[in-house]
């Protein structure tokens, strides 16, 4: 009769505790709803680089809500969010929360029609043309899947929300503020960013270098300026600018072995104030994508070359060839620990299905993100990427032969139901196993 008793009551026991504590899916499909509000409030309000003052405030009180212990404005508006749960390991994720000066054009019922200014002197409209909502929702849905199922891992949870991902910036304030000194140091740090390519529903999984380094270089051109009728008594910027343009598509093409990868793009040419007078400078603004080192020290060498030999030529003196700078800062490549990526594939197969997970070719796109895996503690860091591209969107492209809307575009949007529900199933089932260490 005991025996029979005991069984009884430890059925009674699983029962009850199943019925206040639903299986982790269920509870994040229960949990959608709440989320997709959240998101539509987010996408309608996109705060640009280093003013994210609402943004932030919004997710802290969120996190605080469901028992996170919230640190706010650490490096610039950036949050850093505890939550201790027993001995175990101590998971990184970090969100970004920063918007574009983008006007949106996609027609959706909540498109933003936010403006604020920034750093300009006139509003901007901005958008979240680069998913920054979707990562910050996703976040928070797995942080509120995580905190309501606390008997299923032990460790610490430390999440982050960073400012100033699109200007480069904020991983580098974060950790200048401090953050793996007044902050657990975690063993495995992990990260999302939307893709435009991926079908919603799916994740991309890339080893080694998956995202590029980017270098902004400004090239200021010299000259000898005069009227636009006499052009025999210039040395002309503007024809020195527009030859160094020409050879710089050269490094790519010829300096730079065929089997590597890098970008050498002219983004912006600013000289001159009117149509008849020759100006005595111009600057060539730069954007460098690289993921090896030597190649990278192989462009700034060519920069320098083909600057200088224009100016010679064209007979400058040398106090008047061009300046190369170049900054002493730049994001460096993301590089994902291979290692850590077969245990993610892993966690993304059974929590999303093997048909689900894709491989996802390198990019030379940037994300600071990568600046959390080259602390002086070498953490294994991994960033994947969610698919976020609506079914019926994505097969009129293949149908039509046309592109996708990449990021940053005004006419880019995500699949937001799908989207979500596949980031937090996903991530939380990642987080829950990192945490059996």
């Amino acid at each position: 009769m005991t025996g029979r008793l005991s069984i009884l009551m430890a059925v009674f026991f699983l029962l009850a505790f199943r019925s206040d504590h639903p299986p982790i899916k269920t509870f994040i499909a229960n949990d959608l709803n709440y989320l997709i509000d959240f998101y539509k409030e987010l996408h309608q309000s996109p705060e640009l680089s280093l003013y994210e003052k609402e943004t932030s405030r919004k997710l802290a009180g969120e996190m605080r809500e469901i028992g996170f212990e919230v640190t706010e404005n650490f490096g610039g508006y950036g949050i850093v969010c505890i939550l201790k749960n027993g001995d175990g390991p101590t998971i990184f994720y970090r969100t970004d929360m920063d918007g574009l000066p983008v006007t949106e054009r996609t027609d959706l019922p909540y498109a933003s029609t936010f403006k604020m200014k920034g750093d300009s002197e006139n509003e901007l409209e901005t958008m979240h043309a680069c998913g920054h909502d979707v990562h910050m929702t996703v976040w928070l849905g797995t942080a509120r899947a995580l905190a309501a199922h606390q008997d299923q891992w032990k460790g610490t949870l430390m999440f982050i929300g960073q400012p100033a991902e699109e200007i480069g910036a904020g991983a580098r304030m974060m950790l200048e503020a401090g953050l793996f000194e007044h902050f657990p140091v975690p063993d495995y740090g992990v990260g999302i960013h939307s893709s435009a390519e991926i079908l919603t529903g799916q994740a991309g999984f890339g080893k080694g270098y998956t995202m590029a380094r980017a270098e902004s270089i400004d090239i200021n051109v010299f000259g000898i300026g005069a009227h636009g009728a006499s052009p025999h008594k210039s040395i002309d910027p503007v024809v020195l600018a527009s030859l160094i343009v020409m050879d710089l598509q050269t490094i790519v093409s010829r300096s730079v072995d065929p089997l590597e990868a890098a970008v050498v793009t002219v983004g912006a040419i600013e000289g001159g104030t009117k149509h008849n007078i020759i100006p005595d400078r111009v600057t060539l603004k730069l954007t460098v994508r690289t993921y090896k080192e030597s190649v990278r020290r192989l462009i700034h060498r060519r920069i320098q070359e083909i600057a200088r030999g224009v100016a010679m030529a064209a007979g400058l003196p040398e106090d008047k060839y061009p300046e190369v700078i170049i900054p002493e800062k730049s994001t460096p490549p993301n590089y994902n620990n291979p290692v850590l990526v077969d245990r993610l594939i892993e966690s993304a197969q059974i929590a999303i299905g093997s048909e689900q997970v894709v491989e996802a070719a390198p990019k030379t796109v940037a994300e600071d993100f990568a600046l959390y895996g080259q602390t002086s503690d070498s953490i294994p860091t991994v960033l994947l990427w969610l698919g976020t591209v609506p079914e019926e969107r994505y097969e009129n492209a293949v149908k039509n032969e046309e592109s996708l809307p990449g990021l940053h575009s005004p006419f880019y949007y995500p699949a937001p139901e799908t989207s979500i529900e596949t980031g937090v199933t996903l991530m939380t089932q990642i987080v829950r196993d990192l945490l059996k260490g």
